[in-house]
């Protein structure tokens, strides 16, 4: 049993004194550098996407850098969560949505065409849009109860008689018959 003990150790000695071992153990190393330089690189190109203060891009880096492998790790934590770009295109989506409500009523409800706060009706379907003020004509909002233009009491507008709905078709049958 010692024998193969002996052999095993001196095979063992002989292998990691070889010139495989040596080249090995050199690849090993050479992956590791490119693996180290590669996050450290990662660091730097995503600290520059999601951190707008060059200083802050800077020790991210050199977090990167030179804490191997434990740094990228850190920085991976306590990164922004999103892109500086996202971030622009999310405030300038925002920005439109606003722009789009403060214009909220600028088309028409029935045919969609563009027309102006100060219509009184449509210029392409000709749908009434707004009342006008009996004294100074000024278009008027649906809710007001005064015209702020000329101070005139608005009277309200008079229903519209709508003729009587058909009966369902059933009904419609057993009249006919």
């Amino acid at each position: 049993m010692p024998r193969i003990g002996l052999v095993f150790a001196s095979g063992l000695h002989d292998f990691f004194n070889s010139g495989t071992w040596q080249v090995i153990r050199n690849l090993a190393l050479l992956f590791v550098v490119i693996f180290w330089a590669a996050t450290a690189y990662w660091v730097y190109k995503d600290a520059r996407r999601r951190i707008e203060d060059p200083w802050l891009v800077v020790m991210a880096t050199l977090l990167g850098a030179v804490v191997p492998f434990i740094g990228p790790l850190v920085y991976m934590l306590f990164r922004p969560p999103e892109y500086l770009q996202d971030v622009r295109e999310r405030e300038l989506e925002i920005k439109a949505m606003e722009e789009r409500l403060a214009r909220r009523d600028l088309h028409c409800p029935v045919c969609r065409a563009e027309v102006d706060p100060s219509f009184l009706v449509c210029p392409v379907c000709t749908t009434r849009l707004k009342q006008a003020c009996s004294s100074c004509k000024a278009p008027l909002e649906a809710l007001w109860q005064i015209c702020p233009y000329c101070a005139t009491p608005i009277e309200p507008t008079s229903t519209l008689e709508l003729p009587p709905l058909p009966a369902p078709r059933r009904e419609r049958r057993r009249a006919s018959e």
